[in-house]
Order: C-alpha cells, then structure tokens, then sequence
C-alpha cells in the first residue's frame, strides 16, 4: 500500500468519525440541551472514547459550533421580484428547519445558553440585516426590521419544531408563507411607523 492510499484511507476514517460524533452531538444537544449534555454522553453515543471528540473538537463548546453550524444562505435568495421577499423568506426558513435538526438544537439551547445565543445572533447580523439593508427603504432601519423578521420566524419554529403546538403542526408550509409571508414583507419593506 502507497503512503497516499494509506493517507486517503486515514482521511477518510477521520471523516467518519467526524460525522458519526457530529451526529450523536445534535442528537444529543437537542434531546439534553447544551448544559446537561455531557462529551461522554455523546461519546457513548457515538460508540468511541471521549478523548476522540476532544481531539476533533476541542471541547464542548467547539464541539456544539460544529454540531450547529447551519447557514441559511439568505445572501441568494432571490429579491425580485420585491413585493415577494417576504414569501421568499418564509419558504427559506421552512426549508431550514425541516431539514437541519442542528436548528431545533440550536433554538432549545439558545434561550439559555450564550454560545447558542451568539450563534444565532451571528445569522441575524451576518445574514439577515445585509438582506434587510438591501430590500428596505431605510437602511439605517435593517437591524430593527431583522429583529423582527427573527421574532417571526423564531417564534413559528419554536411553536412548529419545538414545542410542537398542534395548531402549528398542523399548518401546511403554503399556509405558513400565506400568514408569514406578508407580516415579513411588511417588516422589511413598509416605511417605518
């Protein structure tokens, strides 16, 4: 066997074990929450020794930004034509939560957790006031009217994946964007107040 062989192989061991520990840590985080979640517990679950997830991530809270590392690719979402941005963003979002499980981890943690929390936040100032900047007619405005759009949004995903309020749960995705879709648009888009 080449050393180049026996290099891919390693990398792809090492990719493995990435994956499997990634997986047992969102599992774990979203059933536990951030401070009862423990590495050995997740290394239980994963089926290796602790000291392997030190290794790849450091501790716990390296191990969680990489467990919840979800980008929600605003900076493409397509802002014409304008008057349906806020449709646009709503679909997105539901898109997101149906299919990261990070993001219901990262939302029960984020209440009481600072981590969680300033994971969260760096989407709304990274992603969502650019987007904010860039559809509203104020700019000085965007981080307010991404505060809001958050609040909207957060709060269908706490009702929906969260705590799973019948009455949410039972919403289908176009009747979410036909609610949300014009609150979002407002938020965004209407002179302020």
């Amino acid at each position: 066997m080449t050393g180049s062989t026996e290099n891919q192989q390693t990398a792809r061991r090492s990719d493995a074990t990435r994956a499997t520990i990634l997986a047992a840590a969102r599992n774990r985080f979203a059933a536990d929450g951030y401070e009862k979640a423990t590495i050995r517990a997740i290394a239980r679950d994963a089926k290796i020794d602790p000291s392997m997830v030190m290794r790849y991530y450091g501790n716990k809270a390296g191990l969680f930004a990489a467990a919840v590392a979800v980008d929600p690719g605003l900076p493409g979402l397509p802002l014409e034509p304008r008057e349906e941005v806020g449709r646009a963003l709503v679909r997105q979002f539901l898109t997101l939560w149906e299919e990261n499980e990070e993001l219901t981890a990262l939302l029960r943690v984020g209440a009481t957790d600072p981590n969680a929390a300033d994971r969260t936040q760096s989407v709304l100032r990274d992603q969502l006031i650019p987007l904010a900047r860039r559809v509203g007619p104020e700019p000085e405005q965007a981080p307010t009217r991404a505060a809001l759009c958050a609040s909207t949004v957060l709060g269908l995903a706490l009702t929906r994946y969260v705590l799973r309020f019948p009455a949410s749960m039972a919403l289908s995705r176009e009747e979410i964007v036909d609610w949300l879709g014009p609150t979002i648009q407002r938020y965004l888009t209407a002179p302020t107040p």
